[in-house]
């Protein structure tokens, strides 16, 4: 059987509200998730043991391979569904990590649509969904790649109809983990960030069809929680958002995840490509991609 190949979109979240923290110790959150055109890329060669080999630019930056979340994701679907048939997974790595735009999850994820496809698995089946939540709480949303509006610790999706939006996203090479920015948040098991009437008063997000500017004006009134605290760990995120914000025709800039990715969207390809090019001039130690959302 020939190699099957899959894409690790990165994502990115427009906007994140934190809810609070539960009694068990998760958080409950709010956040619309688009998906750039930028992705790492994983091939399966079917047969023989699970094995992972990583190549590509940002390959040194992964880590042991036992560690991967490719690696957790493929034995997990193993003990959930009998004789799995499994290979050689090769991924191509080349989005930044500990970055606040679910590389990893997106790679796990492009690892369950690949046994999926070798098993004939869909891929809603209910043990694809229960691994990819138990292999971490961006991994459902990226196991299709759609933009959502996504709630819970991670489970609850619901699909949105985003434009197409040319964006810039900017990593400064600091990796930032999320286990720290949460701890600095500062919640207590059972402690609410925001009251009942907040939820209740959430925004309602365009509907199909609705413009870039439609978008920017509901995402402008809500934020990423997790900007702040993660802004005390890593004072450089700070230095990314005001190159973004400076630059010539953006409508929209903040911070993705946990950080340190930062994005800005523009209402046209040419503005942000001039944006992205002048970044990389100022700043050539920093990752840096110019393409679109959706």
């Amino acid at each position: 059987m020939p190699a099957l190949v899959e894409e690790g979109r990165a994502k990115v979240n427009l906007s994140l509200r934190v809810v609070g923290r539960r009694a068990d110790g998760y958080h409950d959150l709010e956040s619309v998730v688009a998906f750039a055109d930028c992705a790492d890329r994983l091939t399966l060669e079917p047969g023989g043991e699970l094995r992972l080999a990583t190549t590509g630019p940002l390959a040194a930056a992964c880590g042991e391979a036992s560690d991967n979340l490719v690696f957790k994701a493929a034995k997990l679907l193993a003990d959930v569904v009998p004789n799995l048939k499994l290979g050689a997974f090769a991924l191509d790595k080349v989005l930044p990590v500990a970055a606040g735009i679910g590389g990893g999850s997106a790679d796990a994820a492009a690892a369950l649509r690949l046994l999926a496809r070798l098993n004939n698995l869909p891929l809603d089946d209910p043990r694809l969904q229960k691994v990819a939540l138990a292999t971490g709480a961006d991994v459902p949303v990226c196991l299709f790649s759609r933009a959502c509006d996504m709630t819970g610790v991670g489970e609850q999706l619901l699909p949105l109809a985003l434009p197409s939006m040319p964006c810039v996203m900017v990593n400064p090479h600091v990796p930032v983990a999320t286990k720290d920015v949460f701890r600095e948040l500062g919640l207590r098991n059972g402690e609410l960030l925001v009251g009942a009437t907040s939820v209740l008063d959430s925004p309602a997000w365009p509907d199909e069809g609705a413009s870039i500017a439609d978008w920017v004006d509901v995402l402008v009134t809500v934020a990423n929680d997790l900007e702040a605290p993660a802004l005390r760990i890593e004072p450089v995120i700070g230095d990314v958002l005001g190159a973004l914000r400076s630059s010539a025709g953006v409508k929209l800039a903040r911070m993705s995840g946990s950080g340190a990715t930062c994005f800005a969207i523009y209402g046209a390809s040419a503005e942000a490509h001039a944006a992205a090019e002048t970044i990389r001039r100022d700043h050539p130690g920093w990752w840096v991609h110019a393409g679109t959302l959706s």
